[in-house]
């Protein structure tokens, strides 16, 4: 038995979701209010008997590990390592023998949980640092308890040695960042100053800020754990375990500097606000972000280094697939300064974002000389390769006549220079995508809503199975969904009893969910009604499907010669008469 096998023989989905979300018996399921949409009346089932969950409202469902992975946004590999912890697993025991040589992860998490209690114990000590996180900071008593605020004292080995009386050794001292060797031997890492707690998106402490309050110019005002098996500052999002819900809530992050930023803002009521170490944004930042939310706003000081660091954003934005816009602050302002001042006008700010490769316009206009050829050669070197990531032509058009516009040049200089520039060899990249709306985001579910329960009647009544005849995989959306597709073709008699159910084997999971769709949704309904029901789902797939293809021909028609318009006629046609065979049943209403 592998680590996933044994959690799953210990753990009921049941239990593991009850954690997050209020279940209450209907029949042989749970339900409950989906926690990923702000619906009214409970659509979110859990089936014991199957161990998965489904999600009406959002369109979402899987096992146990896909919901940890989707209310936590972790991987699989830390959702494994999570739930493993949760069933009273020593998941070393299932790693090879040269992945067990580390450290014991387990026994880091411990020694940095009392190192934090350590310091919180500490701070009651240091007039000081109290008197900067109440006074200055005017951070409240619960937000210092909230965030774990500490204070490492001006000592040589006051922590090694309260962590050696509690049983730790040196080797797991150093290994959890905490100490260092010096002269007079083990000692501190950190000494006289403002300890911040880094934590994980479940909260467990990994690593420490500390911040210096007394004035030295030749020592550093931040430093941080170094890099250990537990912190790694490249992928470490700061506040994400407190924020984690209010992004999901509001649908968008703010991204900021500084970890009091954070704190500050989370204290002021704006809890959808994360920090990275400083202006060191990567791709692994973004991508874990990318798992609560599409809409990344980012919030760095207006100095000149928070303003490159904003630059760099754009291309990481782009290779990481996220949707990035800019929140300009007032002149002079970093965020911890405006909401010290004015509460509310943070509240509103975050609000008013431009997407990041307009910003990226307005920024180079104000820097370069655009009114000059040296400068209308820059500016279009910097933004076309930008503009020809993006990946709606509709869009890219725009930003070219933007572009034409403010340089004041004709557009097919630019487009000239475009297609030199896509002529070029280069490093592959990602499309940089433009900021999802939500509306595009219901629409997806929706379609995607479609496509699943098109195919739980399928799966579930063969009788009704005629309606597949015209149904083609590029109609659907899902891989899992194509492949049903291509067995309900090709085995039309195919029933989901256990004397097949190994055909279902490569997709099991998907079929589960369906099966439970169909229950929840057809189970008990006549014939007659289910014909129906498959009729309009059939027209809404074939609809769909349609409009985006004569979407894309219209396009291929702008620029289309006689013959290749001929063509493409032919292909709009085509489309129609596949409409027509739909058209008695369409959007839920019938058609005369």
């Amino acid at each position: 038995m592998d680590a996933v096998d044994e959690v799953k023989s210990r753990l009921s989905i049941e239990d593991v979701v009850s954690e997050y979300v209020q279940l209450k018996r209907a029949g042989r399921n749970w339900r409950g209010l989906s926690p990923f949409t702000n619906e009214k009346t409970p659509s979110f089932i859990v089936s014991p008997e199957k161990q998965i969950w489904h999600d009406f409202s959002s369109g979402k469902g899987g096992n146990m590990f896909s919901f940890v992975m989707e209310v936590e946004g972790l991987d699989f590999k830390a959702t494994l390592e999570l739930l493993a912890r949760k069933a009273g697993i020593d998941i070393e025991q299932f790693r090879s023998s040269s992945q067990r040589n580390g450290p014991n992860k387990e026994r880091l998490y411990q020694l940095l949980d009392l190192s934090a209690k350590f310091y919180q114990a500490q701070l009651k000590n240091s007039k000081t640092t109290l008197d900067y996180v109440l006074n200055k900071r005017k951070f409240s008593k619960q937000t210092i308890l909230e965030w774990r605020l500490g204070y490492a004292p001006n000592t040589g080995a006051a922590l090694v040695s309260f962590l050696k009386k509690k049983g730790f050794n040196e080797a797991e001292m150093r290994s959890a960042g905490i100490s260092t060797r010096r002269a007079g031997g083990l000692q501190d890492m950190f000494r006289s100053r403002l300890m911040i707690p880094l934590q994980d998106g479940q909260g467990q402490i990994i690593g420490f800020t500390a911040r210096l309050l007394a004035e030295n110019p030749d020592a550093p005002k931040y430093i941080n754990t170094p890099q250990t098996v537990l912190y790694d500052k490249s992928r470490h999002v700061y506040g994400l375990h407190l924020a984690k819900e209010a992004i999901r809530q509001n649908q968008f992050v703010v991204l900021v500097e500084g970890n009091l930023d954070v704190i500050a803002s989370h204290q002021a009521g704006v809890r959808q606000v994360v920090a990275t170490a400083g202006t060191a944004l990567t791709e692994s930042h973004l991508k874990a972000l990318s798992r609560f939310t599409a809409d990344i706003r980012l919030c760095f000081d207006a100095d000149g280094a928070g303003q490159a660091a904003t630059e760099r954003a754009i291309p990481i934005a782009s290779r990481a697939k996220v949707s990035l816009s800019i929140i300009t602050l007032p002149s002079g302002n970093d965020p911890d300064e405006l909401i010290g001042q004015d509460k509310a006008k943070w509240a509103e700010i975050i609000n008013q974002h431009d997407y990041a490769l307009d910003w990226l316009m307005t920024r180079y206009q104000g820097i370069l000389k655009i009114d000059s050829a040296e400068g209308k050669r820059h500016y279009s070197d910097i933004l076309l390769p930008v503009v020809q990531a993006l990946s709606d032509p509709v869009e890219q058009d725009h930003y070219l006549n933007v572009m034409a516009h403010t340089i004041d040049v004709g557009i097919e200089a630019l487009r000239a220079k475009l297609n030199q520039t896509s002529s070029e060899p280069r490093v592959a990249r990602k499309r940089w995508v433009k900021p999802n709306r939500l509306s595009v985001d219901k629409q997806a579910v929706e379609d995607k809503k479609t496509e699943d329960h098109f195919l739980a009647l399928m799966l579930m009544m063969p009788a009704l199975r005629f309606c597949v005849a015209i149904i083609e995989p590029e109609m659907l959306f899902t891989d899992a969904a194509k492949e049903l597709l291509g067995l309900l073709k090709t085995k039309s008699d195919f029933t989901a009893k256990a004397e097949q159910a190994q055909q279902l084997q490569p997709i099991a999971e998907y079929s589960k969910i369906l099966s439970l769709q169909y229950e929840e949704l057809y189970q008990g309904l006549e014939l007659s009604e289910l014909r129906y029901e498959a009729a309009r789902l059939q027209a809404r797939l074939v609809d769909q499907f349609v409009k985006t293809q004569k979407q894309n021909l219209a396009l291929q028609l702008e620029t289309a010669n006689e013959t290749e318009t001929k063509a493409l006629l032919g292909k709009v046609k085509q489309y129609d008469l596949l409409l027509n065979q739909v058209q008695g049943v369409k959007n839920g209403q019938e058609t005369s």
